[in-house]
């Protein structure tokens, strides 16, 4: 009973229930280009992440505790100097910073990168590819899908722009 209580009072107090604004994803999808290039970590893999991760929900909570777009754990936050997990700007610096670190820690492949970011890097760097949990296989496969829809939306509307005339 009491668990119901406080979700339904997060439900009142905390505007991160609601869905995202088209103003708040363009404020986050601003932060994630800048730092992404700023870092060097793919653009389209950090919104891919996101998307798998929160959705682009700025302040959405994790059963495991992690929260925000990029759903950092408190320790990782912590780490990271991010000390508003629901704030935009500081959640996407954090996320990202972190990504880069993971990024040069697994020598830029990405489905290491992902699968350290679902399960964390030191089951990763012990097992690697070989390993199986079907958790973090399905989880890389969906961001590489998203990633590849990013990549191919892109591109069909580069081949669809209109020539110019002078």
């Amino acid at each position: 009973m009491k668990a119901a209580a406080l979700l339904l009072s997060l439900l009142f107090v905390c505007p991160c229930w609601a869905g995202t604004s088209n103003a708040v994803r363009q404020e986050a999808d601003f932060y994630v280009a800048a730092y992404a290039r700023h870092y060097g970590v793919p653009v389209d893999f950090v919104r891919a992440l996101i998307e798998q991760e929160s959705n682009w929900q700025p302040c959405t909570i994790s059963q495991k505790g992690a929260v925000g777009l990029m759903q950092l754990m408190p320790t990782t936050a912590a780490s990271l100097g991010v000390t508003d997990r629901c704030d935009i700007q500081q959640n996407v610096s954090g996320g990202v910073r972190h990504l880069a670190w993971l990024m040069a820690r697994f020598r830029g492949d990405l489905r290491l990168v992902a699968a350290a970011y679902y399960a964390g890097e030191r089951v990763i760097e012990i097992r690697g590819l070989q390993y199986a949990n079907p958790d973090v296989v399905g989880y890389v496969a969906r961001v590489r899908e998203r990633v590849e829809r990013q990549r191919a939306f892109r591109s069909a509307n580069v081949q669809r722009a209109p020539r110019r005339t002078r």
